[in-house]
């Protein structure tokens, strides 16, 4: 017959047992904490034309004219600067002329001499054709003799010509604008010796102005000219206009392995200006009509999925979806979702299916089932 252990015994089981449950209920009110609904953002899948690829452009003129001199020589004055407004005709870099109007001053030494020697010629012809009527000189003296008045004639034309090139050479020394525009860019400073087409100035003619930006080889067979876009400038970010390529390079770059292309903007006068950076945002094709933030996007089991809230319960589920290529900050979404989904929009890592939530909005005001009701 077992004895009843002695009363100390039993007021120490006592006394553990109720340390562990004190233990016990300390672990479980710590649970509960840890089991707090914790605040997600959430958004609804917004239109997939969001979601456009971006491309990162410049500011560029339609016409963008490289001004050369037509002859070579010493660049002695330079009128104007990068940045700098002119119109057509204006001077703007002027060659040291010595040399050409000493060129141009013997072309019209020769040119005279020329003529000189027509003069005579035409004497001697004049002469020789009286003598022959009166048959005191041969025939073939006098078709010498106009021979040499024919060779006269023709050695002043081509003096004259040579006057004429020697004179426009000399104008060329100085460059003149070929329309109204703005100097881009200047690649010779006055002193420098210059060769005859070397680009001194490049010209951005006035009008229109389009975004330059580069194609990857992988998109340039689904890009086609005409097809509309949109254009942000960066220095105007949120505000957009519609745009359309105008056209695409045939050939891609040798070292960049990109396709140039340009695309003309519908954007207000002045609100584009030389040289800005703008970004280039082309519609994702084929995008099923909805989109989500790229944080929203998981990866479960190798599955691509996003977490939904189930507003009646605040709880998590991971809902799989298919998705397009990858935007700026968007993606596309071709299923797996609707447009009334309460989608999380950026911590889904820190997060897991079933688990309690209270979500927000992007101003941390709370959604409620009823407040979703009444927005769809």
């Amino acid at each position: 017959m077992r004895s009843r252990p002695p009363a100390a015994v039993r007021r120490v089981v006592f006394a553990l047992s109720g340390l562990s449950l004190l233990v016990l209920a300390a672990c479980s009110d710590k649970s509960a904490h840890e089991e707090a609904a914790r605040p997600v953002l959430v958004i609804h899948p917004v239109a997939a034309d969001h979601a456009a690829t971006a491309f990162a452009g410049e500011v560029r003129a339609r016409e963008e004219s490289p001004l050369s001199f037509r002859v070579g020589g010493k660049l002695i004055e330079r009128r104007v600067d990068v940045g700098d407004h002119v119109r057509r005709g204006q001077v703007l870099a002027v060659l040291d002329p010595g040399d050409l109007q000493a060129q141009a001053r013997a072309a019209q030494a020769q040119l005279a001499a020329a003529e000189a020697e027509l003069g005579r010629a035409r004497a001697d012809q004049a002469r020789f054709s009286k003598l022959a009527n009166d048959q005191l000189v041969s025939r073939s003296t006098l078709d010498a003799q106009n021979a040499a008045a024919t060779a006269a004639q023709g050695q002043v034309n081509a003096a004259r010509a040579e006057l004429e090139v020697a004179r426009n050479q000399a104008e060329y020394s100085q460059l003149r604008a070929l329309r109204d525009g703005v100097i881009a860019a200047r690649q010779a400073e006055a002193g420098q010796v210059v060769a005859a087409g070397q680009t001194v100035f490049s010209l951005a003619a006035d009008g229109v102005r389009e975004v330059a930006f580069a194609l990857p080889e992988g998109m340039v067979s689904s890009i086609r000219a005409g097809q509309p876009v949109q254009v942000e400038s960066w220095s105007r970010t949120g505000e957009r206009w519609n745009g359309r390529i105008r056209e695409i390079s045939p050939a891609a770059d040798p070292a960049s392995r990109t396709f140039a292309a340009r695309v003309t903007v519908d954007a207000p006068a002045g609100a584009l200006e030389l040289g800005q950076s703008a970004r280039v945002f082309l519609p994702t094709p084929g995008n099923g009509g909805l989109s989500v933030p790229i944080a929203a996007v998981q990866r479960d089991n190798g599955r691509t999925a996003v977490f939904v809230v189930d507003m009646k319960t605040s709880t998590l589920a991971l809902k799989p979806v298919e998705i397009g290529a990858f935007g700026e900050d968007r993606v596309p979404v071709r299923g797996g979702l609707v447009a009334g989904d309460w989608v999380v929009a950026a911590g889904g890592h820190l997060l897991r299916a079933g688990q309690k939530v209270q979500p927000v909005d992007r101003d941390n005001r709370p959604v409620t089932a009823a407040a979703s009701a009444m927005a769809r």
